[in-house]
């Protein structure tokens, strides 16, 4: 078995991602890009990567928290403003979220109510996107990606994703190249949707675990390799596999069948843009 690394040319995928965002917009017929700054790790490389590749005026941030939201992240999110001089604005989404929990007789679960927040946070973006005549840009790396480790038509529900072809690994070397302040690097992955939310928890292994698994997985590589080489059991590289089987339906068109020449989401498709 040859074993790959996930070691990237971190220059070479800058300009990579710089050049597909500015290509991206420009020929969609846009100029602007809203995003979801969080404080986290992730948002804070696109958003920094868009204002490199649009310039400041055409890149505006939205930070949504709420009352699980950790005074960490606030704390993180202004000082990234400041930092990189972006135009930011801030949204509680506390009453909303409130409100809705008292739609109808049943009691939420922390998961649904977790998926409300994304979805909310989803609206809100569309809202600025429409209102100022943007895109809306997603922050899902590659692992959360294939996973499924996203909310459908939540996080997951954007125009384009500059780092989706980057695993949580790679993120992290794009994020020094960056300078992304070490505070926000070396905190530990999480969505913040409640109380105590660790990304590696609810995983149960590292994303640098995660991610050796996912890269074989893509070189199609046997599952017992796949456990030798990372240290692993069967059944934790089987699980992986299967989530990546069942989370599909998060990454595609909604399935339509087959009827005219070119089909929608299958064979009718624009790689960037058509321009």
């Amino acid at each position: 078995m040859v074993v790959m690394s996930l070691s990237i040319d971190v220059e070479e995928v800058y300009i990579i991602i710089k050049d597909f965002i500015k290509t991206y917009v420009d020929n969609s017929g846009f100029k602007n890009v809203v995003i979801g700054l969080s404080g986290g790790l992730d948002s804070a490389v696109v958003a920094l990567m868009c204002k490199e590749s649009l310039g400041r005026k055409n890149v505006f941030c939205v930070f949504m928290p709420d009352e699980t939201t950790p005074d960490e992240d606030r704390k993180h999110q202004g000082y990234l403003v400041k930092k990189f001089d972006l135009n930011s604005k801030e949204i509680d989404i506390t009453k909303i979220e409130n409100k809705i929990q008292k739609i109808g007789l049943e009691k939420i679960s922390t998961l649904t109510l977790a998926n409300i927040k994304a979805r909310l946070r989803m609206i809100i973006l569309y809202k600025y996107a429409n209102e100022t005549k943007s895109l809306v840009c997603g922050t899902s790396n590659k692992s959360e990606i294939l996973i499924g480790y996203f909310t459908k038509y939540g996080d997951g529900g954007v125009d384009f994703l500059p780092i989706g072809d980057l695993y949580k690994t790679q993120v992290y070397q794009l994020a020094n190249f960056l300078k992304i302040p070490k505070t926000i690097i070396s905190k530990p992955p999480s969505a913040c949707l409640w109380v105590g939310q660790s990304d590696e928890n609810e995983l149960g292994m590292s994303y640098e675990t995660l991610d050796k698994i996912l890269l074989e997985l893509e070189r199609d590589s046997d599952i017992s390799d796949i456990s030798k080489f990372v240290n692993v059991t069967r059944s934790d590289v089987e699980r992986i596999s299967k989530m990546v089987i069942k989370s599909q339906h998060k990454r595609a068109t909604p399935l339509i069948p087959k009827i005219g020449i070119r089909t929608p989401g299958f064979d009718w498709r624009a790689p960037i843009q058509e321009g």
